[in-house]
Formats: C-alpha cells, structure tokens, sequence
C-alpha cells in the first residue's frame, strides 16, 4: 500500500475541518467528526477528520491503515481524546481494539448501515459481497478499532 503525502491527507481534511468551524458540522455530522488527539512527539493538538459510528453509545473508529495511521498512534501514546460530532464537543477516552471479530462485527454494522458506500470498499480490497464471515475476519485482521468512551463529568 503505498503511503498519501502528508499535503494531499491535510487538502482532504480541510472541507470537513472547514464545515465544523463555521458551525456546519451537522451537515456531515452523520458520517463524518472531528478526532483531535495530542500529537505524540509535539504534544500539540492534532485534527483529524474521520467516519465513524455510534453504537450503543459510543463511537467507533476504524483504521484501515492499522497503526500506520498518525492519529492512531497519537491516540497509542495517549488515549484521551476531544470529539466534535454535529453540534457537540466533548471529551473521551479511546481504547484500541485488535481482535479481528469484534472488528468484523464492526464492519458488519457498517455494511448495513452504508451499503453501497461498504460494498466498494470491501470489493476493492477482494472480498465478495456479501462476505462470508471468515473473509470479513481474515480482513479485520488486517485494520484496527477504536472505541471512544465519552468522559463523565
């Protein structure tokens, strides 16, 4: 997999980043939030604009690019968090999941919940739609899960 240039990840992430900060953040609000971590060698605030889902409560976060992801390895370094989703900003704390069932139980919600959206994705990285379950493992075994918890006041 060949690795995106850091300026072409920062021209991607500026529409959304631009959205939540003139108070548009609900327009993407369902599909897209704002992930800010503490940058693991600079300790500065770090943005990232990422897809998620909310299930039962919290928020999940997949990797595609495993730990190759900075934001992920910033959350490796410390797992607290600011969240800016729709209307809200809060606080929470990020726990990293490896196990490749929950992650395909993940990928699961999200293929309902997105179907053509999932469906390419998965096509692209050689699954059949739909997948069979020990597919959908193998792949997970491939990305990582994050779980935000919010923080209680």
């Amino acid at each position: 997999m060949h690795r995106i240039p850091k300026f072409i990840l920062r021209f991607i992430h500026l529409p959304p980043r631009l959205l939540y900060t003139v108070g548009l953040g609900p327009l993407i609000g369902n599909l897209v939030l704002l992930l800010t971590t503490t940058g693991r060698k600079t300790g500065k605030p770090r943005v990232t604009p990422l897809q998620y889902e909310l299930i039962d409560g919290k928020i999940y976060l997949g990797s595609a690019l495993g730990q190759k992801a900075d934001w992920l390895r910033n959350l490796l370094a410390n797992p607290q968090v600011e969240v800016r989703l729709k209307g809200q900003r809060f606080r929470g704390t990020a726990e990293i999941i490896s196990d490749a069932k929950p992650i395909a139980d993940y990928l699961e919600v999200r293929l309902r919940r997105h179907p053509h959206m999932m469906a390419a994705m998965l096509q692209s990285r050689g699954l059949s739609i739909p997948p069979h379950r020990d597919a959908l493992e193998q792949y997970a075994s491939k990305i990582i899960l994050v779980v935000i918890t919010k923080d209680e006041k």
